[in-house]
């Protein structure tokens, strides 16, 4: 039997599920995941299955989905992450842009966050870029550092 999705709490529950969905299974496309989220008993389109993704910080690596955050932390760097930045270049003292592929930014940019690095003041991204703020010029060398460390960029 469908759930009507109408507040937060059903919201929750079928990000929830759609995030154990994405760690137990391969997931190619998005109508697979309204499939599925349907056979559960949840009621999900294609545009809230979407705005789910986006939410959760989920990336496409080569063809299938993934959550960003729990690939970096399962094998402890950002290997995940890596095919997706193109680019590196600063800005003044403070700013650091990285390009990446299409589609890709708000995922590194969730990664980022969530590692809480003392030198980043809070990450802005688009579909392509990402602006870093640091505090200072030390910072975002430091910052530098760990980015070519992890990206090669």
């Amino acid at each position: 039997m469908l759930r009507p999705m109408t507040d937060s709490t059903d919201t929750s529950a079928r990000r929830s599920l759609l995030a154990k969905i994405l760690r137990e299974r391969t997931i190619e496309r998005q109508a697979e995941l309204v499939e599925v989220l349907r056979k559960r008993g949840h009621r999900a389109t294609q545009s809230s299955v979407s705005r789910d993704l986006r939410e959760l910080g989920v990336a496409k690596l080569g063809r299938r989905y993934v959550l960003t955050d729990e690939a970096a932390r399962s094998i402890g760097d950002f290997s995940a992450l890596r095919p997706f930045v193109t680019s590196r270049v600063t800005a003044g003292a403070n700013l650091t842009v990285l390009k990446t592929k299409i589609g890709t930014a708000q995922s590194v940019a969730v990664a980022i966050d969530a590692a809480a690095w003392p030198e980043v003041v809070g990450t802005l991204s688009g579909d392509d870029t990402i602006f870093i703020a640091t505090r200072g010029a030390r910072e975002q060398r430091c910052l530098c550092e760990r980015l070519l460390a992890i990206f090669g960029r």
